[in-house]
């Protein structure tokens, strides 16, 4: 009798299925002009304002004019120096120099974040390493200890061209930073700032997790990998946004435990809304107190009701807010 009332307790405690999730509503739809590769692959909320990367774009960045419904990209330029070594193996950094060659980006810039002093950091896919660009003087690369990629690869993640770093969010002391491995595996990785290099300190890996998932129905699509397509940190907890289930889940800092998710595919998976693709498309994630800023890298597929242009969502927060159990 003991047995089946633990039994029962910790079936009441455990988490919701991933179809149970509750729905956030759409408040906003904003087409973005102006971004010259057209792939919105990561935005940042800076000191009031809102930035973007683009997967297509190595030499700018953009800050987005958000006052009218449709939002204008203004391009800032960057002078990049070479990407630092990072240990990817030989294989998967040619496959992305053939496949930059022909698309643009071989930097393949998929995150943007930035700490409270306005520096803003950029996560390089093509080559698992972070640029530092600061409000005032040169771009630079940051000097990571190699041990993140050998940690990552023992793990499990960035084994497979084009499923390495795909998310990236600072603190705002700007001293550690959290990075998202895309798929097959995904996982979460952090490294704190010592001096002048990043280190793993106790560990670089906080979870590493593989295998298949349904994506909503509305996709009408077989089950895919599971994936992590961008980061945000809001009040102490870590949100990943999470491409192929159309959800937002809340996790630990400290282990990547997830918590509480939530789904935008009602409202992001209407017929005037759907790509003839049969993969998620939403790559930035912005959190904050009124709700989520989602933003959709489109590629070269149009939407059913015609539109061609990266789309940002903007959905109300959850009722209680985002630190709410139910």
């Amino acid at each position: 009798m003991r047995s089946a009332l633990l039994a029962l307790l910790c079936v009441s405690v455990a988490p919701a299925m991933a179809d149970t999730w509750p729905e956030l509503a759409l408040k906003s739809e904003h087409p973005v002009d102006g971004m010259r590769g057209g792939n919105l692959s990561g935005l940042a909320l800076c000191q009031g304002e809102v930035w973007a990367v683009s997967d297509r774009d190595d030499d700018q960045i953009y800050r987005l004019d958000t006052r009218n419904t449709q939002w204008q990209a203004e391009a800032v330029a960057i002078d990049v120096p070479p990407a630092p070594e990072s240990g990817l193996p030989w294989g998967v950094r040619m496959m992305g120099k053939v496949v930059s060659s022909m698309r643009g980006g071989h930097l393949d810039f998929e995150g943007i974040t930035c700490d409270d002093a306005g520096n803003r950091y950029v996560v390089s896919e093509g080559h698992a390493a972070v640029l530092l660009v600061p409000p005032i003087g040169a771009p630079s690369w940051l000097k990571i200890d190699p041990s993140l990629v050998r940690q990552a690869r023992a793990s499990g993640m960035l084994l497979h061209f084009n499923a390495l770093f795909e998310g990236i969010v600072v603190n705002p002391q700007g001293n550690q930073i959290w990075l998202a491995a895309e798929r097959e595996r995904r996982g979460l990785l952090t490294i704190r700032k010592k001096q002048s290099v990043w280190d793993c300190e106790n560990g670089c890996v906080l979870m590493s997790e593989g295998g298949p998932e349904q994506p909503p129905p509305q996709l009408k699509a077989k089950p895919q990998q599971k994936d992590f397509s961008d980061l945000a940190l809001f009040e102490g907890k870590l949100f990943t946004l999470e491409r192929m289930a159309y959800r937002v889940c809340r996790r630990t800092l400290d282990t990547g435990e997830v918590e509480r998710c939530w789904s935008f595919a009602n409202d992001a998976l209407t017929p005037e809304r759907l790509y003839k693709s049969p993969y998620g498309n939403a790559e930035a994630l912005i959190i904050d107190a009124q709700g989520a800023w989602i933003g959709v890298d489109n590629g070269n597929h149009v939407r059913a009701d015609g539109e061609k242009r990266p789309i940002v969502w903007r959905f109300d927060a959850p009722q209680g807010g985002w630190s709410a159990k139910s």
